[in-house]
């Protein structure tokens, strides 16, 4: 439903530029949205929906704090990740 839901509101952004996503294949269990020096990471925890979990909103403050150790974490999935105008609305190919 979430990854739906997602979908339904990217499609509505779809003619404007800069604007991206994937699906990654693994087992991520982490939305993420970055915005230049600013994200905001949600982990989903174990047993819970996403709405019962943690959202975080990072800055970038410093060199290798945490906004750069989840840039990194993020950018590593990134590039096994698929567009997500290319798979499945469920994130299959």
């Amino acid at each position: 439903m979430r990854i739906t839901v997602t979908l339904a509101e990217l499609e509505k952004l779809r003619d404007m530029t800069g604007i991206e996503g994937r699906f990654e294949t693994g087992h991520v269990n982490l939305s993420v949205f970055r915005f230049d020096d600013e994200m905001i990471v949600t982990p989903i925890l174990a047993r819970r929906v996403g709405h019962d979990s943690p959202m975080m909103h990072l800055r970038r403050c410093q060199s290798d704090g945490m906004f750069d150790r989840f840039a990194a974490h993020v950018e590593e999935l990134w590039s096994r990740g698929r567009d997500i105008r290319e798979a499945g609305a469920d994130g299959t190919a």
